[in-house]
């Protein structure tokens, strides 16, 4: 009988897993968790801490391990701050694992940062979620030069969609290393939604959170928190919200962002309107279930247009353009920036017109299956 030494046996893979932020930690989970389970790699996760306790929520909630924690986050961090302590914090952790991969996540400082850290290295990049594009530089702002960033120094780009790929090859990435996976988020959302409708006590002790929702109304979702908003935009947005309250037949229901750009002037538009419910950043799982409770979805966030749909649910977008057109191309998301009549229109369409509302809730999602994590760690696996 041929006894396998442990020189004979296939050395693993060393993949370092970095984010710092509450959606990275969401859309890293199911990779994170499929990585943890591979007997093909030796895999360590790294958290910046960009924003801290949003992400530790998550941590909390999905158990992945801890092995590195930069801890950055400071009272009134700028972006030159956070650029600079993730590129300082993972030199030593790079020094210390020493990976042959690192997996970086998106859009965020941490994500660039972390990338560039790792070249410095000539350590190998997996950029998941590569290849979105608004193909304005100014908007998101930083999120689209950071991404552009991370995708000149990755190896493997993990392309969501078709479009997102088309968007690399268009830049001059090498096709041969893109891989069109669908999104990770898809891969968390149906995996936390099956769990809730599953469990009926997690389900009675999520709707004992939000007593005051009313099912005689349509409840109305909102959040809004990007930095292109802050210029009057939010202002706007939250005329058209007490508008819609009015209706009396809805309900709405925003967890208000701590950045003081947002809740300074939510608070003073919205703090005593009849029928708007201003509540605290909701953590993941509670946040769920309000989506799953929703009638409609108004929003400027990139990861609530890619997970709203999978639910059935119409979005509109509160934002002048996107990185995420596919939704709006399949018809599941719909643009209407910070235009308080686009707003309105539409909105008052998908609460009063049940031809329209089904025309958006019933469209395909284009953003992914649920398998995108399986994917990803197959191709890390197959490509050296």
């Amino acid at each position: 009988m041929n006894v396998m030494s442990h020189s004979d046996l296939p050395a693993k893979r060393r993949l370092l897993i970095v984010f710092g932020t509450r959606p990275e930690a969401l859309k890293c989970f199911p990779v994170a968790r499929a990585a943890l389970d591979h007997s093909g790699f030796l895999t360590r996760i790294c958290v910046t801490g960009q924003h801290r306790e949003l992400l530790d929520q998550v941590i909390q909630l999905t158990s992945l391990p801890v092995h590195y924690d930069l801890n950055i986050m400071q009272p009134g961090q700028t972006l030159f701050d956070v650029t600079a302590r993730v590129l300082t914090g993972m030199a030593e952790v790079l020094d210390e694992f020493k990976p042959d991969i690192v997996m970086v996540q998106g859009d965020t400082t941490t994500a660039m940062a972390a990338a560039l850290a790792a070249f410095y290295k000539r350590i190998s990049v997996a950029h998941v979620e590569a290849g979105l594009r608004s193909h304005n530089i100014n908007s998101p702002f930083p999120e689209e030069l950071n991404r552009k960033v991370a995708a000149n120094i990755a190896t493997w780009h993990f392309a969501p969609t078709a479009l997102a790929r088309d968007n690399l090859v268009a830049e001059g990435t090498d096709p041969a290393n893109i891989f069109v996976t669908g999104n990770t988020v898809i891969d968390t959302l149906l995996h936390f939604s099956a769990t809730i409708d599953a469990d009926a006590m997690m389900n009675a002790e999520l709707s004992s959170r939000f007593p005051y929702l009313d099912p005689s109304k349509k409840m109305i979702l909102v959040t809004g928190h990007r930095r292109e908003n802050f210029d009057g935009g939010i202002d706007r947005i939250c005329h058209a919200l007490r508008v819609l309250a009015a209706r009396g037949d809805v309900q709405i229901i925003f967890p208000v962002h701590p950045n003081p750009n947002v809740r300074g002037v939510v608070d003073a538009e919205l703090g005593n309107v009849p029928n708007i419910h201003l509540i605290t950043p909701q953590e993941y799982l509670p946040f769920v279930y309000l989506m799953k409770q929703s009638y409609l979805v108004l929003t400027d966030s990139g990861g609530v247009q890619e997970e709203v749909p999978s639910l059935g649910k119409p979005v509109l977008v509160m934002r002048d353009n996107t990185e995420r057109p596919e939704g709006v191309a399949a018809g599941t998301a719909r643009l209407v920036g910070t235009d308080i009549d686009k707003i309105l229109s539409n909105a008052n369409a998908l609460l009063d017109d049940q031809l329209a509302y089904r025309g958006m809730a019933g469209r395909h999602n284009p953003y992914g299956d649920g398998r995108a994590s399986t994917r990803i760690i197959e191709e890390l696996l197959r490509h050296d």
